[in-house]
């Protein structure tokens, strides 16, 4: 028998389908098996549907399908599911023709997270809605949350409250009440009353300091910090010293100085350069990269783990490297006054910055200083402000020379297209001695630094155009970099964005690379040129990870791919393989079992490259809420940077961090426009817009949901002297979850696809 609380609008419409006539509404019980108790709500969804127009009302109680929809019903829609904490859901199409709403009822049992298929069953006041059909991929099965025990029961109270619970543990329930812990779904639900069984992973005590959090998040992803035994065991192997055989047959390059410029907490160094000016205004420049795949050979325990993490994972507190330390810090960096193996190329270029030639050779080399950024500029008079370092004072006419390259470089680059897009960075200040968060402050952007992190980002850039067109003209098959044009319809949303903040766009240039760059140089300073920055950085796809060529959008680049830093990124690894390959005359495998495992390997690096990303963010945020839990109850100004569905997102120059100021928080007449760009009191009049500044009273910080929640209060309402602190029960779960909290803010990243301006950029 239907139940009073599983009557569905689909089983309905199904029913009037299959009868092919109309049906009285006793009828229509009968069919669907309704009990005498469910009938008026049986009633009452014959209305809704005919009030939606997917049913047509006749007399004597009877309805029939609409036949003029009817035909919408066939359609099928696949796709990941959004649910919200009330237990409704959203199917994400990719075909857009907007999302298919998913009512409570009918949402079977998918959880939030599953890719599912969807059938359309009506079109309702809220667009087209359906039901789901199928469950496609399961979401990932770590879960994250609070453990929960009463007598010899346990559960997991989720973090994340879309996904449905209580999550009942059926093994592994050791760990206290009110511990942070994970969770691994055993069974997922298969109807909408059921909800999932888990065992618990990890009980990791008290929820809500750092080590907790961040341990919840890295078992969640199932990212181990510790590397197998096997590929430790491998890699200590090689022992601390290159040796005498591995010189063999190698170009030795230890004539050269080649200086390694870094930030000065960098943990790895895998480049190091040098460049000579010609007689004929010309220069020379090279660019020699860590010799990483001498040592990871395919089919070892470390190129599982390599291709496995993908990439390097860097925290506020520490990095997660790709690979072990015995190579990644220590064999394979390229420390000074020490022999390395490296990749090299050797490049010609003219005094108007064109390439003329360039030579791949495998290499040795012994670096002659370990410099850091903020040297090199003190070096070149670029800053007063930072140290003074001796090795770079000592090099500083050759690091001019090098600087004069990079900046004609630049130049040409910008001219051809290239988008220099300038977005805030937050820097998270950690306790050197507890390792927590104390602060988070705007990255620094001392003119100076920012221009000598551009000498290494030039030339880094120059390699990987360099060591890409060699590959293709040779037609080796490899992992090549590519950048999409902007997504039209994000493209649209950005020009009306322009509309809202005056300035003025047309949405053709932003299909061509010169003449968006000649739009950001005229927005160079906007006022609201971060904000333009940002929305415009959401409407870019994302760079991937391919074995096809197709350009890089974002540099103007016809070809691009990774070389300059296989200490950290596997796609590189694969590059120098193809390198040496060629390098040695091998018969390179074009097979198509080869092509798919090279396909396989690009597919996977994109994955970890995201989720590394998605991991990062994560853990900032986590600290960021951390440190704002000393600021309840102080007043701030910030920017609106972000509409979401929950409200607006302000973020504040110091702390620099963003503030969710909820809907009913921003005033209670308050509606969100349905373009994201502004908020409206339609009696008032009032309205506040992307870009405007706000003045915003923090009231509470989620840590679960690594969110700082603040309320707008006008100037006259600000308090003459700020209150004082106080501190927020960590335990405390608030039921709105942001929509889209990684897409704004300075949680974004430079669309610039820069080779290494920090260790943490990825392109």
């Amino acid at each position: 028998m239907t139940t009073h609380n599983s009557i569905r609008r689909d089983r309905v419409v199904d029913v009037l389908a299959a009868a092919g006539r109309a049906l009285h509404t006793q009828e229509i019980a009968e069919r669907l098996g309704v009990e005498p108790g469910a009938y008026t709500k049986l009633q009452h969804l014959l209305d809704d549907l005919a009030f939606d127009g997917s049913i047509v009302p006749l007399s004597g109680q009877k309805f029939r399908l609409n036949k003029a929809q009817a035909g919408e019903r066939t359609h099928e829609v696949e796709g990941p599911i959004n649910v919200n904490a009330r237990g409704f859901g959203f199917v994400i199409s990719a075909g857009g023709e907007g999302d298919l709403f998913i009512p409570q009822e009918a949402m079977g049992g998918a959880l939030h997270g599953d890719t599912v298929l969807a059938r359309v069953v009506s079109r309702s006041r809220r667009g087209l809605e359906g039901a789901v059909v199928s469950i496609v991929k399961r979401r990932n099965a770590r879960i994250t949350g609070v453990l929960r025990r009463r007598g010899k029961s346990a559960w997991v109270e989720t973090d994340d409250t879309r996904i449905r619970g209580p999550v009942v543990l059926t093994a592994g329930t050791d760990g206290q009440d009110g511990d942070a812990c994970v969770a691994e779904i055993t069974r997922f639900p298969e109807t909408v009353d059921e909800n999932p069984e888990a065992r618990l992973l990890a009980a990791l005590g008290p929820p809500g300091t750092p080590e907790a959090e961040t341990a919840k998040i890295l078992i969640r992803e199932g990212v181990e910090e510790a590397h197998p035994p096997e590929a430790v065991h491998e890699a200590d192997a090689f022992g601390t010293e290159v040796s005498p055989e591995a010189l063999a047959g190698r170009v030795d390059l230890t004539h050269l100085p080649l200086p390694t410029i870094d930030p000065e907490d960098a943990r790895d160094h895998d480049d190091a350069v040098w460049v000579v000016r010609n007689e004929s205004g010309g220069y020379t420049a090279w660019i020699a990269i860590a010799d990483v795949s001498h040592y990871v050979k395919t089919g070892t325990a470390l190129d599982d783990s390599a291709l496995g993490r993908g990439t390097s994972i860097y925290l506020p507190d520490r990095a997660i490297p790709m690979l072990p330390s015995a190579l990644s810090s220590k064999l394979c960096s390229l420390l000074p006054d020490v022999t390395r193996l490296c990749l090299a190329i050797e490049v010609e270029i003219d005094a108007s910055g064109n390439p003329t030639a360039s030579r791949l050779m495998e290499g040795f080399m012994k670096s002659r200083a370990k410099l850091t950024y903020p040297g090199v500029a003190r070096a070149l008079h670029l800053s007063t402000e930072m140290p003074t370092d001796p090795a770079a004072e000592a090099m500083r006419d050759d690091l001019q020379t090098m600087f004069d390259l990079a900046m004609l470089l630049r130049a040409k680059r910008l001219r051809r297209g290239a988008l220099d897009l300038d977005l805030p960075e937050a820097k998270i200040i950690v306790d050197p001695e507890t390792r927590a968060p104390i602060d988070v402050e705007k990255r620094s952007r001392d003119p100076g630094v920012a221009k000598a992190y551009q000498l290494i980002e030039e030339l880094m850039l120059l390699a990987n155009e360099q060591v890409a067109a060699w590959l293709l003209a040779r037609s080796a098959p490899c992992i090549f970099r590519n950048h999409g044009a902007p997504d039209e319809a994000k493209l649209e949303r950005f020009a009306a964005a322009c509309e809202v903040l005056d300035v003025p766009f047309e949405m053709e240039d932003a299909l061509d690379p010169k003449k968006l760059s000649k739009f950001l140089k005229r927005i160079a300073k906007h006022p609201r040129k971060h904000v333009l920055h940002g929305l415009l950085l959401r409407a870019m796809r994302q760079a991937v990870y391919e074995v096809g060529n197709i350009g890089h959008f974002g540099l103007a680049s016809p070809a691009y791919l990774h070389f300059t830093s296989p200490i950290r990124r596997y796609p590189d690894i694969v590059v120098h393989r193809a390198v040496r390959a060629l390098l040695h005359h091998d018969t390179v495998d074009q097979s198509e079992s080869a092509n798919e495992r090279l396909r396989a390997a690009a597919s996977t690096a994109s994955g970890q490259e995201r989720k590394a990303m998605e991991i990062e963010r994560e853990v900032a945020d986590l600290y960021r809420a951390l440190v704002m839990q000393s600021h309840i109850g102080q007043v701030y100004t910030g920017t609106v940077t972000a509409f979401v569905a929950s409200g607006a997102f302000v973020s504040l120059e110091k702390p620099f961090v963003d503030v969710l100021v909820r809907q009913e928080a921003l005033g209670s007449e308050f509606v969100i426009d349905d373009s994201g760009l502004f908020a409206m009191a339609p009696r008032s009049g009032d309205r506040v817009a992307l870009g405007d500044s706000m003045l915003v009273l923090v009231e509470d910080v989620s840590i679960e949901r690594r969110t700082v929640y603040g309320r707008r209060v006008r100037d006259e309402e600000a308090p003459a002297e700020r209150p004082q602190k106080r501190r927020v029960k960590t335990s405390k779960r608030t039921t709105d979850r942001p929509a889209a909290k990684t897409a704004h803010g300075p949680r974004t990243r430079n669309v610039r696809d820069r080779a290494k301006t920090t260790k943490k950029k990825r392109r």
